[in-house]
């Protein structure tokens, strides 16, 4: 009907959720002046030449008004468009249309018809929160949507017509499922409140149509990657509701053995791979998941690692990954990173963008310039489309056509605009946050599920039936979770490592076998590339053989020898470093995007955690990524991704093993004069992160073999050389790997010595190993030193260590890493709870001290160790 009389609103600053109504306009010759520099204006086209300019919207949202305004608004516009003359509509390509269309603003006298206002009778209520004047519901109505969305993604109209025909069966699935969640959630809630539950929780009460729509076009072969709010995501996605709910009860019958709880589902059976708790964090980790597909459909692969691998044929691969992310959260700048790199090489990756309003409890307008993130896109050519959460057939209707642009075309956005019933989990002051009137007003006006129910498409199914079936499954999910038994108490220990440390390297075989992997090889590559790299590789081991005073391989060629040789035998092996194509900074890796291409051996932008996470989501998906850091204090970016990586395998109860190798020169040498920063006890820093294997090399040798073993062991392992001796040449054993466990005697006390009671053990790496061969070499005769490199840190070889105590009864520490926090407060710490009886003097520990490193030689020398302190120190423990 017509707009009240009353007296209408001052009309808000245009934003996503509230653009007025625009109308297509043919197009007109380009602008004479220089477009707007992104992202202040966004692109844009003129009706004629110096006048008519106006941003281009994704996909129209207008004020929620009656189907009778809609349809007369879309009437409107298309009559107008029809009696427009000027040049003639030209189809934009579907990934750079953002740029190509023209729109025309509606004069002000239609605009009340169009824009009626926010609230029924014209005029919101006094007492209203400011949010809710300012956010309230939109409407997307299909016959307006399908306008942009053949413009925007370049939609037929069979395709449109196609994704329009939502039939009886599919709207009673959708309805189904949209209860099945609504319900579980309710009893989430019971649960977490009698204590059943702990820990944090995140409802998802009053967002249903999303899980509906995953259920509807999502299917069981397409990576999904969550966030923490994702009971939901999970059973839509196929994962089996009761094991959702003992997860969250924390029983063995979980979908991680309850190693996971609320914010961590996974199911590999499924292909649901998170449940991520940090905030954006799961964006690279789906970029890698898509750039696995990718990969996949780049070899032919004949069957995925996956033990849920279901065909043997890869005739027609149209998987794609899916990332959810919130509006808040994709204000991260991960999701530029990632919307980077989908572009780059164009992955079939759709972001799904949850707009409740709200980052975490805040009012996302508040701090957030750009809520209108389908158009984050634009600046990348990716297409994105906004769409009423509140409707589910429309949501079901722009999201068949979205995820079949991604299945067929490349990356796409999806915003679907909700509103959260419940606060930020059940612990949230809500009251201190505005959030109470809110959510009566939520679940009053904007709950789908009455919606939909208030419509005329639910006369279509048996409602009756439908809720019956959804409180079975969700009661029978309780059952399920009352029933499970718990874990084992040794669980956590039993899932540390996904590899024994006793296991032998050299025996494992790709796992397609290796016949597999050099067909896969050979067909992938270039005859001419295969050739060169064979080359290279004969030369390197040729330099190796070399035993003359100029043979032998610098830490950095022998490093990329194992590189190259691995990535050679097992086309499951991929790269990603800075600077690639040149060879990084050491050769390492060089010659490997020459011989493999770019998909396999990626050159990646200037961010550390944006392509460790990339390198995550490989390695969820069967690959054996390798990310090189150059420096390895620059992998500070990416602290968080390493502690997922190291994280993983036992979060997910042993489902997804994580095969991801670190390498990367640090430490600290003296003279270095490198500066603070470049100069950071890295190692020292991830210690504490669980199911990380730290190693170190300070020779060729070492380096070669401990490279070799990593890229082979399925979990995540660091393999950190001596930035100052990366070139420095010596003798290295090729076909030689090194456990992953041990550390090695570099000489031993003589039986004389430590008769005559000079024995000590030094316990050093990286730099130290030089310096502590320098001192022993100046004491000669003055002391019997057992010296030990410590080729791993962790986890740490006290068998090896007790070994050399047992003889020398004495311990000095050359550290490469602070006083307080260091890698020798651990050992020194465990030698005195473990080998206190052996021990005849205090542990000393000769360490960095807790200040920067400087730059000055002269500052340096006070804060780092050497030689001459190692010297020093041998000879006051002795006497």
């Amino acid at each position: 009907g017509p707009p009240p009389a009353e007296p209408r609103l001052p009309r808000p600053r245009a934003r996503a959720c509230s653009l007025p109504r625009l109308r297509a306009q043919p197009l007109g010759p380009p602008p004479a002046e220089p477009r707007p520099p992104f992202p202040h204006a966004l692109p844009q086209r003129r009706a004629s030449r110096g006048r008519g300019a106006v941003p281009v919207p994704l996909c129209t949202a207008v004020q929620q008004s009656s189907k009778q305004q809609a349809a007369r608004s879309v009437a409107s516009a298309r009559a107008q468009a029809r009696n427009t003359t000027g040049a003639t509509h030209a189809r934009a390509s579907p990934r750079r249309a953002v740029s190509r269309c023209l729109l025309e603003k509606q004069p002000e006298a239609d605009e009340t018809v169009r824009f009626p206002g926010k609230f029924v009778g014209g005029k919101a209520p006094e007492d209203l929160p400011r949010h809710l004047q300012e956010r309230n519901r939109i409407s997307t109505p299909w016959d307006a949507a399908r306008i942009e969305l053949a413009e925007r993604f370049g939609a037929s109209e069979a395709e449109l017509d196609k994704a329009a025909d939502i039939s009886d069966e599919h709207l009673s699935e959708a309805y189904t499922m949209m209860q099945i969640c609504r319900d579980f959630e309710n009893e989430c809630g019971q649960a977490y409140m009698a204590g059943k539950i702990r820990g944090f929780m995140h409802l998802d009460n009053g967002q249903e149509s999303i899980p509906a729509l995953l259920n509807d076009c999502i299917r069981e072969g397409d990576l999904k990657h969550s966030y923490y709010r994702d009971h939901c995501h999970a059973i839509a996605s196929g994962v089996d509701p009761g094991a959702v709910m003992a997860e969250l009860y924390g029983k063995d019958g979980g979908t991680c053995r309850g190693t996971g709880g609320s914010m961590h589902i996974y199911d590999v059976a499924s292909n649901f791979q998170g449940g991520w708790a940090l905030v954006g964090e799961q964006l690279p980790y789906a970029v890698g998941a898509a750039r696995s597909i990718h990969m996949d459909r780049s070899l032919g692969y004949p069957g995925k690692q996956h033990q849920n691998h279901k065909w043997d044929k890869m005739e027609k691969d149209d998987r794609i990954a899916v990332v959810f992310v919130g509006e808040g959260g994709a204000q991260n700048g991960r999701m530029a990173e990632c919307l980077n790199a989908a572009a780059k090489e164009n992955l079939p990756i759709l972001f799904l963008v949850i707009d409740n309003g709200r980052a975490i409890n805040t009012f996302t307008q508040d701090v957030a310039a750009n809520q209108a993130v389908y158009r984050m896109g634009e600046h990348y050519g990716i297409p994105g489309a906004l769409v009423d959460g509140q409707n589910i057939e429309d949501t079901l209707k722009v999201g068949r056509v979205v995820v079949d642009h991604v299945r067929n075309k490349g990356p796409a956005i999806l915003q679907v605009h909700t509103f959260r019933f419940n606060g930020h989990s059940p612990a949230d002051p809500e009251h201190e946050r505005n959030r109470k009137d809110e959510k009566r007003w939520a679940r009053k006006e904007a709950d789908p599920i009455k919606i939909f129910l208030a419509g005329e498409s639910a006369k279509r199914i048996d409602l009756d039936a439908c809720n019956a079936k959804a409180a079975e499954i969700v009661k029978n999910a309780v059952d399920f979770a009352e029933n499970s038994p718990d874990p084992p108490p040794t669980l956590a220990a039993d899932l540390e490592y996904p590899d024994p440390v006793t296991t032998d390297y050299s025996v494992r075989e790709p796992v397609n076998g290796l016949a597999t992997a050099e067909a896969l090889t050979t067909r992938a590559n270039p005859a001419h590339a295969l050739e060169a790299l064979q080359g290279t590789i004969d030369r390197l081991r040729a330099q190796a053989a070399d035993k003359s005073p100029k043979g032998g391989l610098s830490i950095g060629d022998a490093v990329n020898l194992a590189i190259l040789e691995e990535m050679q035998r097992d086309p499951t092996t991929t790269i990603h470093a800075e600077d690639l194509q040149a060879g990084s900074s050491y050769n390492v890796p060089a010659h490997t995007q020459q011989a493999f291409g770019r998909i396999r051996a990626c050159d990646e932008i200037i961010d550390e955690g944006h392509f460790i996470g990339k390198a995550i989501g490989e390695a969820m998906n069967g690959y054996r990524p390798i990310v090189e850091m150059m420096n390895m204090n620059f992998a500070i970016y990416g602290m968080a991704e390493l502690s997922s990586a190291g994280n993983t395998y036992a979060t997910t109860g042993g489902q997804f093993i994580m095969p991801l190798t670190m390498i990367g020169a640090g430490g600290t040498a003296p003279n270095q004069s490198l500066g603070a920063e470049h100069s950071q006890p890295f190692h020292a820093y991830i210690m504490g992160i669980p199911g990380l294997k730290i190693c170190s090399a300070a020779s060729p040798d070492a380096a070669y073999g401990l490279v070799k073993s990593a890229i082979r062991d399925n979990g995540p392992c660091v393999i950190l050389l001596p930035v100052k001796s990366m070139k420095i040449k010596g003798p290295c054993d090729t076909d030689v790997f090194y456990p992953l466990h041990k550390a090695r005697y570099l000489s031993r006390a003589s039986d004389a010595g430590v008769a005559a009671g000079k024995g000590v053990t030094v316990l050093t790496y990286l730099h130290g190993v030089k310096e502590a061969q320098n001192a022993v070499a100046e004491l000669g005769d003055e002391a019997a030193v057992d010296l030990i490199e410590l080729t791993s840190l962790k986890p740490l070889d006290m068998d090896t260590i007790r070994e050399s105590l047992s003889r020398t009864h004495r311990l000095v520490l050359l550290d490469e890493s602070t006083r307080s926090g260091g890698v020798g407060a651990t050992i020194s710490a465990r030698v005195a709870e473990e080998c206190f009886d052996e021990l005849d003097a205090p542990v000393m520990r000769l360490c960095m001290e807790d200040a920067p490193v400087p730059y000055s030689t002269a500052i340096e020398k006070t804060v780092v160790k050497r030689a001459s302190d190692l010297v020093a120190g041998i000879r006051s423990i002795i006497a």
